[in-house]
């Protein structure tokens, strides 16, 4: 599904990206239960972003495949983050449901499936919470993104984890969360 296409192709611009830095583990999401992190210390970003933790757990080593990042944001692109995450839902569904841009030079692209997307918000810990849902309308395949931020030390940290699930994701965010 989309959202774990997007999620593997971030672990694998990490992986290619990076040096032999490893990030911190997220605690709660342990080796023992097939979690994997990712290196993060020499990963390029884009000023004012940079990555505390990141871990995956591929489909391989776990029953329930995930991806769990903490990221932090500074200057105009925290602010500009925390603006888009408080935007109204309905707003944040289309944006989500948006297909990825696609090169020009291509000849026809193929027709995107069906698909049904529903936010909703949600808080813990102290960190106001965003649950993204994908579903495909065809096979009823669902995916989950959820998302808690909030301001610490004039930082905007950001806790986010994919999942096929939705209380697996909203679990494994909040896990990110309590690892800051």
């Amino acid at each position: 599904m989309r959202t774990f296409a997007v999620a593997a192709t971030l672990a694998g611009l990490l992986i290619a990206g990076c040096s032999n830095h490893w990030g911190a583990p997220i605690a709660a999401l342990s080796y023992d239960a097939g979690w994997r992190p990712l290196p993060i210390k020499a990963w390029v970003l884009n000023d004012g972003v940079s990555a505390q933790a990141m871990s995956l757990c591929p489909r391989d080593s776990c029953a329930r495949q995930g991806f769990a990042a903490l990221l932090s944001f500074e200057g105009k692109r925290a602010d500009a983050m925390e603006q888009a995450l408080a935007a109204d839902p309905a707003r944040l569904a289309r944006a989500f449901a948006r297909p990825a841009s696609r090169d020009p030079s291509q000849a026809k692209a193929k027709p995107r499936p069906k698909t049904t997307t529903e936010v909703a918000r949600f808080a813990a810990d102290g960190g106001h919470g965003l649950l993204v849902e994908i579903a495909a309308a065809a096979t009823g395949k669902r995916a989950a993104t959820a998302i808690l931020y909030g301001r610490s030390e004039g930082r905007l940290v950001l806790a986010l984890a994919v999942s096929p699930d939705p209380d697996s994701a909203r679990q494994d965010a909040l896990a990110a969360w309590r690892s800051r």
